[in-house]
């Protein structure tokens, strides 16, 4: 039955794709992608926001049945995530006026991908102060990727095709959000004592391979504009 259905959705997309491409205004952008730094900064923003979303579901049960802490200790204990990132995506905006988004969401999304890896292998038996520390370096990380990614995105479309660039945008969140949470449920079907620690380790792996790919724009060239015979 699921591969039925993933048959079902792969040709149902396929179909969409193929019809799109022949629309002047597609309500799927597909012609975007024909530009590198578009199409690689869309890529970055899937593989971040799937890591995103493995950790966020994954995290909760590795708290409390690994680590056995209360429903109260653990809500506490994600409250420095959001907290960095809000503090980490005000710097970074700026600092994308001076330098490449290439390297700025690279960095960001490897220090993302060092920050799951240390909560992946945290002790049995860690204080408090060591998963305070862990969380901050992930919420930094994904703070100082997200500003210069979106403005990666949105510069790197035409002016008049702003508005299929943000539909690209919230399609990259909602769907590597929803695949990292899938992801969570296969992991916890592999190994469920275990299922936790290797859906954060599969985090940090889509955030290693986002700043992979996000290093890669520094050999995107943007896409020139055909020129006009007079």
């Amino acid at each position: 039955m699921t591969l039925a259905a993933l048959a079902v959705a792969v040709v149902s997309g396929g179909a969409l794709i193929y019809r799109q491409l022949g629309l002047p205004a597609p309500m799927l952008p597909v012609d975007l992608y024909r530009r590198p730094m578009f199409a690689l900064s869309s890529l970055t923003s899937f593989c971040s926001f799937s890591a995103q979303g493995l950790a966020f579901v994954a995290l909760p049960f590795y708290f409390q049945t690994v680590l056995g802490l209360s429903a109260v200790d653990t809500g506490l204990l994600l409250t420095p995530w959001p907290v960095m990132t809000a503090i980490a995506a005000p710097i970074a905006g700026p600092l994308s006026d001076r330098l490449p988004p290439a390297i700025l969401g690279g960095v960001g999304l490897a220090a993302f991908a060092i920050g799951l890896t240390l909560i992946a292998t945290l002790p049995g038996h860690p204080g408090t102060f060591g998963i305070v520390w862990r969380m901050m370096v992930c919420g930094a990380g994904f703070g100082f990727f997200q500003s210069p990614n979106l403005r990666a995105i949105m510069s790197s479309a035409p002016p008049e095709r702003s508005g299929g660039a943000s539909g690209i945008v919230a399609t990259s969140r909602l769907v590597g959000q929803a695949v990292g949470a899938a992801l969570v449920a296969l992991c916890f079907g592999i190994s469920m004592p275990h299922g936790p620690s290797l859906a954060l380790a599969t985090a940090a792996v889509f955030s290693a391979a986002g700043s992979l790919v996000s290093f890669s724009r520094l050999a995107a060239r943007p896409l020139k504009p055909p020129v006009r015979a007079m």
